[in-house]
């Protein structure tokens, strides 16, 4: 199965407005490649609501930074044999930014190697 394909803000309320003119539901959905349960899903919350943008997600919110995310990936791809203690000490020195587990960020599990592969620098 393909993995979901989520519309960004711009795509959503462009939906709406298809929508609102008149296009029927199976055709906005087909000019996006989603499934129609996601147009549907869609225009009950913005009747309900009035907005497209999604609600706000529980759980922990982040701590990390896309800036810092770019940074881990890229000490990681230039030392590709490096453990996540070293990364994660070299994050602490490159930014201040304690990680207090390794495994926070071992990318699930992956090590660098195969981190690279999955980025295509192998």
């Amino acid at each position: 199965m393909p993995p979901r394909r989520k519309l960004n803000e711009f795509e959503r309320g462009r939906a709406v407005a298809w929508f609102q003119d008149g296009v029927p539901k199976q055709e906005v959905a087909r000019r996006f490649h989603v499934s129609i349960s996601v147009i549907v899903r869609l225009i009950q919350r913005f009747t309900a609501t009035g907005r497209v943008r999604e609600r706000r997600r529980p759980g922990r919110p982040k701590k990390k930074t896309p800036r810092e995310d770019r940074l881990i990936e890229r000490l990681a791809l230039q030392t590709r044999t490096a453990s996540s203690s070293i990364i994660r000490r070299q994050l602490r020195v490159a930014t201040n930014t304690n990680i207090s587990r390794p495994y926070g960020i071992a990318f699930m599990g992956l090590t660098s190697v195969l981190l690279a592969q999955l980025y295509g620098h192998a």
